[in-house]
């Protein structure tokens, strides 16, 4: 069995390199549904002046013609002008890279940031997309047929999981 590293350390670890970079002109988007998570706890703790922006990418999938919606469509909020701004987006795992680059795509319909920067809690592998995260706070092997998910229980404390790929 795969030991998984503990979330709720790595969330703590990606702290340290975030703080020096935040200014007056950082923001953070956080992608639904792990990303956000992630991103409420990260924002929080950095004291971003900027609030909080929430991304639901399911509309800029590459795939959602033949996917369509596998689950219920959250808004996507980014209360704060893109423009100029020095982005933190946010999400819980990195593994093709095809959200990652749905949510650019959803980022510059609001305008053109200064720069983006990738903060992800773990990178599986298995890149289909030329995109690195710039933090990552471990990166997992993850067996063949399986998926790596955040999951957050009724008191708000996260935890990575295994599952297999076909579970939503």
């Amino acid at each position: 069995m795969t030991k998984l590293p503990d979330a709720e350390r790595l969330c703590a670890e990606l702290l340290k390199p975030l703080k020096p970079m935040v200014g007056p002109k950082t923001a953070m988007i956080g992608i639904y549904t792990g990303g956000a998570w992630l991103a409420e706890r990260l924002h929080a703790r950095l004291g971003i002046a900027a609030p909080l922006g929430l991304m639901d990418i399911a509309f800029y999938r590459d795939d959602y013609h033949a996917q369509g919606l596998h689950h219920d469509p959250k808004r996507t909020k980014i209360p704060f002008d893109v423009n100029g701004r020095e982005l933190l987006l946010v999400d819980d795992v990195l593994f093709t890279g095809r959200t990652v680059r749905a949510a650019m795509n959803e980022v510059f319909d609001y305008g053109r940031p200064a720069s983006i920067s990738l903060v992800v809690l773990a990178d599986r592998g298995g890149r289909q997309l030329p995109i690195c995260a710039q933090h990552c706070g471990a990166r997992v092997e993850v067996p063949s047929g399986m998926r790596l998910r955040l999951k957050r229980d009724a008191a708000g404390n996260l935890a990575l999981a295994l599952e297999p790929e076909h579970a939503a």
